[in-house]
């Protein structure tokens, strides 16, 4: 644990603290009876020195929506200039306590955390439905998953280590892998929670800070994240949340402190990005968008592929960067494949994603609601034959009536040429595609500038296995797909992004490595 040596605190320091750990915790203490459309946020929800931050001012603020039934569910007011720059400055002071520690001591305090999130996790799942609106039983398994990355990255803290070199006449040399400074963390709105613990466990174990942005759609949940962290003994001002949209994203990627930038989204804003963290030669890990091939060969088990195809499309009302959108199917078993697919998508449960029964949720709002019904719109014009759902869909409560939601869609002769094919939707679209060589469909699901997801159903071993070698994605699901457990890397080729999240490798990308050379005996000098 994080051991304060410095002066005791005062009483009023001890009850100010008292009363955040209380506040944080009030709020889940409510969602133990909370119920679709019945919670209104109104505490602050930005996290720099230890506590809750309210705005400073209150212009440019927005309205941040409840995706199941369309009502206010708080106000988001971005920061600025000067309420990053403190967020900055409270990170870095964290980060000098925090870097000076042991990756033992480290772990103590995320394995804390872990087990609070482990603790509180059906609270913060009700929380994370609330603003994200997809199904309570997904929204479980995110932060079931979220514990068990801050667990996985507490047991690498302790095994961060150099390596020692011997040199000619009893010189030597050792690397030192360090801690690169103060992250920048900038969130997508179909993870909230999730996305806030890949970025800050490996940069926490590594002996970073990190300021975190959500997306401006779900700021809810990340700066429970922050009070965790404090809960569990990190010093104050390691994991601080700022919230805001692109102007304070701005703000964060030129800021002179920020030693690198972890950003999940679309590619247009990962190229910006990218662009700002050059200035400042900061290195970036981008997780971006996808248009990702599902192939299917007719000697799969075709139970499993159409399971697979089901999760590679609906999971989070479709809105999951590495599902794969366009399911190849070779031609002869097309008509089996289809049948059942769709008998299986007119049947998911489509409502209250609080309720244990339902499959799918709402999407985050009412303008991807209409994109996504704008593409199937589209795919019918140039062609594409719909066989069933593309349309809102209004559940029988009529609580959540003026929710986001649409009825999962399944679209059959679907051509490369097609928009549905080419763009990424971002909804519950699945496009569907004949083909009939191996050589062929590798040719046309290479033929994307997307490169994060891929994957193959087939009982041909050999042919797996050289189907995901040839498959231009940063990952590639062999009869399965959407299986991503913290042990593993995940990351893009291609327009996707590059870096890696999860896994050990990750370390690398939250860290730095120094070399230092000793000479034990004389110096030969050339002058």
């Amino acid at each position: 644990m994080f051991l304060n040596r410095g002066r005791k605190p005062t009483h009023t320091q001890e009850e100010h603290a008292l009363h955040l750990l209380s506040m944080a915790q009030s709020i889940l203490d409510a969602m133990s009876g909370a119920s679709t459309g019945t919670l209104q946020v109104t505490d602050p929800l930005n996290f720099w020195g230890g506590r809750r931050v309210a705005p400073r001012q209150q212009a440019d603020a927005q309205d941040v929506f409840e995706p199941a039934t369309g009502r206010v569910l708080c106000q988001l007011i971005p920061c600025k200039a000067e309420e990053v720059d403190e967020a900055m400055q409270s990170a870095h002071t964290a980060y000098l306590k925090w870097s000076k520690m042991s990756g033992m001591e480290r772990a103590r305090v995320m394995l804390e955390a872990a087990r609070i999130i482990r603790e509180r996790r059906e609270a913060i799942s009700k929380l994370e439905v609330i603003n994200n609106g997809k199904s309570i039983t997904e929204a479980l398994a995110d932060i079931d998953f979220s514990w068990q990355c801050v667990e996985y990255y507490a047991g690498l803290a302790g095994t961060l280590a150099g390596q020692h070199i011997q040199l000619p006449s009893g010189a030597f040399a050792y690397t030192r892998r360090e801690a690169l400074g103060v992250c920048a963390g900038i969130g997508a709105f179909n993870y909230p929670f999730q996305i806030a613990v890949v970025k800050s466990a490996p940069a926490l174990a590594c002996g970073n800070a990190m300021v975190f942005k959500p997306s401006p759609m779900t700021p809810v949940t990340a700066v429970i994240l922050a009070e965790i962290y404090k809960e569990a003994g990190a010093p104050d001002g390691l994991f601080c949340v700022v919230q805001g949209g692109p102007e304070t994203g701005t703000l964060l990627c030129q800021h002179p402190m920020v030693a690198k930038v972890s950003f999940t989204g679309s590619v247009p804003t990962g190229k910006k990005i990218m662009e700002m963290s050059a200035k400042g030669v900061k290195p970036v890990t981008l997780e971006l968008g996808g248009k990702s091939p599902l192939i299917i060969f007719k000697d799969c088990e075709l139970e499993n592929a159409i399971k697979g195809a089901l999760m590679a499309n609906f999971l989070t009302q479709g809105q999951v960067c590495c599902n794969g959108t366009r399911v190849f199917v070779q031609r002869e078993i097309m008509p089996k494949f289809l049948e059942e697919v769709v008998k299986r998508t007119k049947a998911i449960p489509v409502g209250d994603p609080l309720l244990d029964a339902t499959r799918m949720g709402a999407l985050i709002s009412k303008p991807q609601l209409d994109k996504a019904l704008g593409f199937v719109s589209q795919a019918k014009k140039e062609g594409a034959k719909v066989l069933c759902g593309g349309e809102p869909f209004t559940p029988s409560d009529p609580n959540l009536a003026g929710g986001y939601y649409m009825s999962p869609c399944v679209l059959d002769s679907c051509r490369d040429d097609m928009t549905c094919v080419k763009e990424e939707i971002f909804g519950p679209v699945m496009s569907v595609l004949a083909f009939d060589t191996e050589e062929e469909v590798l040719q046309r699901a290479n033929s994307t500038t997307f490169g994060l997801a891929s994957g193959v159903f087939t009982r041909d071993i050999s042919r797996a296995h050289r189907v995901a070698e040839n498959l231009q994605a940063g990952t590639c699901f062999i009869n399965n797909y959407n299986v991503s457990p913290v042990e593993v890397p995940f990351g893009g080729y291609k327009n996707s992004g590059f870096g890696r999240e999860n896994g050990q490798v990750t370390i690398e990308y939250y860290s730095q490595l120094k070399t230092v050379v000793v000479e034990m005996g004389d110096v030969e000098s050339l002058f």
